[in-house]
């Protein structure tokens, strides 16, 4: 699964990086090294407003899918994530991930590795300043006329190496396949459902301090190496 993960660029990073337009006007949240549910962050989409051209822009969702259907956000916090396996078939997740496919950018994500006693965190990362895109999925929940638009990060079974720290991982796109994800006019994405190896290999798996546990920590110091007791 993925249930926090670090988000440290601000939107003008991110628009050079992932070839887009900054559209997050004054909503941007600021850099996060804790990033929970149902807290506002960035994501890549690809819209085309009615008789203009197809625009790549940085915006800001609510992290916890809400369907439209939905009566309240209630249940934000358990939607988070979507099973790739599954998110063509699911109710609250199909049209989702037909029509409105994003990308959730990260500096990376933790996962807690079960153990004897208490689990140990790790942080996994590029480590060299390029984020990782990780898919995601979004919708518009409607109250009173007002939108809130909330997302969630695709996840699929670990490959690699991340199968000894969590039998889960978020599905990571590598940079030939953001087109053909974020394309508003494909409505089958399911050959893009498939981890990339060649991603998971690159990447660091770094343990990190049980600080991390904590929503309350927020700070750089959470994605340094911590040493293994």
């Amino acid at each position: 699964m993925c249930g926090r993960y670090a988000s440290t660029k601000d939107p003008a990073l991110l628009a050079a990086e992932f070839e887009a337009v900054d559209a997050t006007g004054d909503e941007a949240p600021g850099a996060d090294y804790n990033v929970a549910p149902t807290k506002h962050v960035m994501a890549v989409v690809e819209r085309k407003p009615e008789d203009e051209d197809l625009e790549r822009s940085i915006r800001v969702m609510r992290w916890g899918l809400v369907p439209h259907w939905a009566k309240d956000l209630s249940g934000a916090a358990k939607m988070i994530n979507a099973r790739a396996e599954s998110v063509l078939e699911k109710p609250a997740y199909k049209q989702s991930a037909m029509k409105r496919r994003c990308i959730i950018p990260a500096a990376g994500w933790y996962e807690w590795q079960p153990g004897e006693g208490r689990k140990q965190p790790y942080f996994m990362t590029l480590g060299d300043d390029t984020s990782l895109a990780m898919a995601g999925i979004w919708s518009v929940w409607w109250k009173d006329d007002v939108p809130t638009v909330t997302c969630a990060v695709l996840t699929t079974e670990s490959i690699g190496a991340l199968t000894e720290v969590h039998n889960r991982m978020p599905l990571l796109l590598p940079q030939d396949r953001w087109s053909a994800w974020l394309d508003p006019d494909s409505l089958d994405p399911s050959e893009l459902l498939t981890p990339d190896l060649s991603i998971v290999e690159a990447l660091e798996l770094r343990p990190v301090s049980t600080a991390v546990n904590s929503v309350k920590n927020n700070n750089a110091s959470l994605v340094e190496r911590a040493e293994l007791s």
